[in-house]
């Protein structure tokens, strides 16, 4: 009794009181509710927070732009060290160029060359012993810068980056094959090498001959040594590469044989006389010039020249030979014809005696 009449005294809010929610608040949303002095605690959190972020903001962004001007001054600096080193390339190159020039109109006084290019230089072989005996000859090409004494060493690279006098140059010396019988033109072929200058000096304009019309125009060489002066014509150009150790070789067994290595360069020619064929039937000796070219798949440019006066010789020989065997050919064709003449009246004889 006195339980029944406890809970018919609970007041409503009673149970809610212990946790339990009435009906009518079961469902209601709740709300934290602050106080003025929590609220302005919490807004000045709220407006610390928002301008720490955008203090770090600020710092993100003075950073990065620090980092992007590091990097813009690094690209300055090695763009400045690139041209600078470049510049320095190409000055110590120009440089270079400028010492050989230097050399080669030092040497270039040693010789006077006729106006015309119709006679041979004449070379003061004293002078030049005097700087450095390994001096064999003096090649000219009429018309070009091409006017140069020629050593010989005891191998093929001293004078390819050496001085007459020693010293180091880009350009050398031109130079007679080491293998060659001094002081050249005695072996079936003899070889000159030179360099290939880009500022256009050693054996530059020799590079230029294979363009045939550059080839035609230049009808001269000159080869002069203390004991003959030698007048030659281009023959042929063609290109091979490093590695054709055949361009080498200076004798032959027999003449025929070195015919026939001629005829086998002229398959390669890309630039010729148009006669050269008759020519390397009747020749005994060439001079043969070796330069560099830049050509994929080949780096050398092959000059064979010929002396005037076997050309003219293998040419007269080959008329020669032409006139005679066309003579031949007639006498035989004659002779066979008179031959058949006569076959065919005996038949005519035979019958009509018979008749």
């Amino acid at each position: 009794m006195v339980e029944k009449a406890k809970h018919k005294h609970m007041r409503k809010d009673d149970a809610t009181g212990i946790g339990m929610p009435s009906s009518d608040q079961a469902d209601a949303p709740t709300f934290d509710v602050l106080s003025a002095d929590e609220g302005a605690v919490a807004g000045m959190s709220a407006a610390h927070g928002t301008g720490r972020g955008k203090d770090e903001k600020d710092r993100g962004k003075k950073a990065g732009k620090k980092k992007g001007n590091l990097l813009s001054n690094i690209l300055i600096v090695v763009g400045v060290v690139l041209l600078l080193v470049a510049g320095g390339m190409w000055g110590f190159a120009q440089w270079r160029y400028h010492q050989q020039d230097v050399q080669n109109k030092k040497l270039a006084a040693y010789a006077t060359i006729p106006d015309d290019g119709k006679k041979a230089p004449t070379v003061d072989w004293e002078g030049l012993k005097a700087i450095n005996p390994d001096v064999v000859g003096w090649i000219q090409v009429p018309g070009t810068v091409i006017n140069y004494p020629v050593y010989q060493g005891a191998d093929n690279d001293r004078y390819l980056r050496h001085t007459a006098e020693g010293e180091y140059s880009v350009g050398g010396q031109i130079f007679l094959d080491y293998e060659n019988t001094k002081p050249g033109m005695v072996d079936h072929q003899s070889i000159l090498y030179g360099h290939h200058l880009k500022d256009g000096s050693m054996f530059y304009p020799l590079f230029l001959l294979k363009d045939q019309e550059t080839f035609d125009a230049t009808d001269t060489i000159w080869y002069v040594t203390e004991q003959n002066d030698y007048e030659l014509e281009p023959l042929f150009v063609y290109f091979t590469d490093p590695e054709d150790m055949d361009v080498r070789t200076f004798k032959f067994s027999s003449d025929a044989d070195f015919h026939k290595y001629l005829t086998d360069r002229l398959g390669r020619a890309v630039s010729r006389r148009t006669d050269a064929d008759r020519i390397i039937a009747g020749v005994k000796h060439v001079l043969t010039m070796s330069t560099c070219n830049y050509y994929e798949g080949y780096g050398r440019s092959i000059l064979v020249s010929v002396p005037k006066d076997e050309a003219t010789a293998a040419l007269a020989g080959t008329a020669t030979t032409t006139a005679a065997t066309n003579a031949t050919a007639g006498a035989n064709a004659a002779a066979t014809g008179e031959s058949a003449e006569t076959s065919a009246e005996v038949p005519a004889e035979t019958t009509e005696a018979t008749e």
